[in-house]
């Protein structure tokens, strides 16, 4: 089977274009382990780190919680949570190594419902400003001398 790879280190399987690609037979590879997916895409920054969030279930695939060797395919739903974001993707393509973060942001596709999601839940957090930032910096040398003269006077 005629598929595409990128030239180097970095061995990417069909629905991936680059501008550096060539064409290359490879044994056509249609499913992946869904951690190994999770931090090619650059959900987690290591193998281990996106094993755990998969053990953690925060990641289902169709709606259902999944272990770390279940096998993903394109045109899968995964719901992704990263800290205090969920994120909601389908899988457009595979890849078992890791490679730059603009090939990673083609491996799948945010739903439009989850990136409005995500942008709202951003807005309220910028929003929500924690306490203490209404106080402004830290005052300077200058200004805690103006201040002590302050006090002096009273």
């Amino acid at each position: 089977m005629l598929t595409q790879a990128i030239i180097g280190t970095y061995v990417l399987y069909p629905n991936i274009c680059s501008c550096q690609t060539q064409l290359i037979y490879l044994l056509s590879v249609e499913q992946v382990r869904i951690d190994k997916w999770l931090w090619a895409a650059r959900f987690a920054k290591t193998r281990s780190a996106a094993t755990e969030l998969v053990l953690a279930g925060h990641v289902k695939v169709g709606g259902e919680r999944v272990k770390p060797a279940r096998a993903v395919a394109p045109g899968e739903t995964v719901e992704v949570r990263v800290g205090h974001v969920p994120r909601t993707v389908v899988v457009t393509a595979l890849a078992d190594r890791r490679g730059s973060a603009t090939v990673a942001a083609t491996l799948y596709e945010e739903t439009p419902e989850s990136r409005e999601q995500r942008e709202r839940i951003q807005l309220e957090r910028r929003l929500a400003r924690p306490l203490g930032s209404d106080l402004g910096a830290r005052p300077t040398k200058q200004d805690r001398r103006r201040l002590d003269a302050l006090r002096k006077r009273r």
